[in-house]
């Protein structure tokens, strides 16, 4: 919980500056006839609604268990981040480039380039400030690790999808801003049409990488070495257990694990004592790793669960 309060803080700061400096751009793209700052209040608009997507997700992953979903409906926040990346492709990139085209084959010169540079220049800044406060929520989750592997390994996409949103508008602003100083300065006002262009292609490639990573999560990435060495210790010192062999475990939700042991009992343990080791390493599991919301245990010995294991990594 304390991960999705952070992802919300996040969200509300980049959804308000992206309102607020999405109505700024289409203003001035309208009094200006800029296609790249057109271009860029598109851009603003879909990353606004992607930011209420984003939070519908995450109300809707925190809903409870019931019978048609028993282990909970966590991983709605993975299909809505997809979504999020399909609509930066479609709606962001695709907008951007047609427009540059457009703009490029009818060029017409911006009618005043002075409110260009003063939207762009407070948009910088408001943009800015959203990007700090995601960067700031993703070094704290993301701990000693460089930021491609924390990317990479990170099972909460609300983050570092707002914080690679803010940082491709961030990017998208400095294209913007060189276009339209160089279409004004150089008279060349196809140079606005290009910057759009760029722009579009920005969001292409930053859409395509969330659409990676969500599409892991969205199939089911296991948990992290860290967290199944945690589990797999629980279980082995319980004093039913001869060994643990192994740990089977898929992530439902940034916070929701669920885990398939292949546990090995004493000779001398019967069915109830079995019963009550699976019970001791469910209670066990909610203090060393509360994010194991599901237990289940196959005994079986070591040798069945090797070969078992070099099956499914064939595979």
């Amino acid at each position: 919980m304390a991960a999705h309060s952070g992802s919300k803080t996040v969200i509300y700061a980049a959804l308000a500056g992206n309102l607020l400096i999405a109505i700024t751009k289409f203003v001035a793209a309208f009094f200006t006839g800029s296609s790249a700052m057109l271009s860029e209040g598109v851009h603003s608009l879909v990353d606004t609604g992607n930011g209420a997507l984003l939070l519908y997700g995450l109300r809707r992953a925190a809903r409870p268990a019931d019978a048609g979903h028993p282990f909970g409906h966590g991983r709605e926040l993975y299909f809505w981040s997809f979504v999020v990346a399909l609509l930066i492709f479609a709606l962001g990139a695709g907008v951007s480039i047609y427009e540059g085209i457009q703009h490029i084959r009818n060029p017409h010169a911006a009618t005043d380039p002075i409110i260009n540079y003063a939207v762009l220049g407070l948009a910088i800044l408001f943009e800015g400030f959203s990007w700090s406060v995601a960067l700031k929520e993703f070094r704290q989750t993301k701990g000693a690790m460089g930021y491609v592997e924390a990317v990479r390994k990170s099972k909460d996409p609300s983050v570092f999808t707002i914080l690679f949103e803010d940082t491709a508008a961030l990017l998208g602003l400095v294209v913007a801003l060189a276009g339209v100083f160089g279409a004004h300065m150089l008279d060349m006002p196809e140079l606005d049409g290009v910057a759009s262009i760029g722009i579009g292609l920005i969001l292409g490639m930053t859409a395509i990488f969330l659409a990676r990573e969500t599409k892991g999560l969205l199939m089911g990435e296991a948990a992290s070495p860290e967290v199944q060495e945690t589990a797999l210790a629980v279980a082995r010192a319980d004093p039913a257990v001869q060994s643990a062999n192994g740990v089977l475990t898929v992530h439902l939700g940034p916070s929701q694990i669920v885990a398939g042991f292949s546990i090995e009992f004493r000779d001398n343990v019967s069915a109830d004592e079995i019963e009550a080791c699976v019970e001791r390493i469910e209670a066990k599991l909610k203090i060393e790793a509360p994010e194991i919301v599901a237990v289940f245990v196959k005994p079986q010995t070591s040798a069945t669960w090797q070969t078992r294991r070099d099956l499914i990594v064939g595979l």
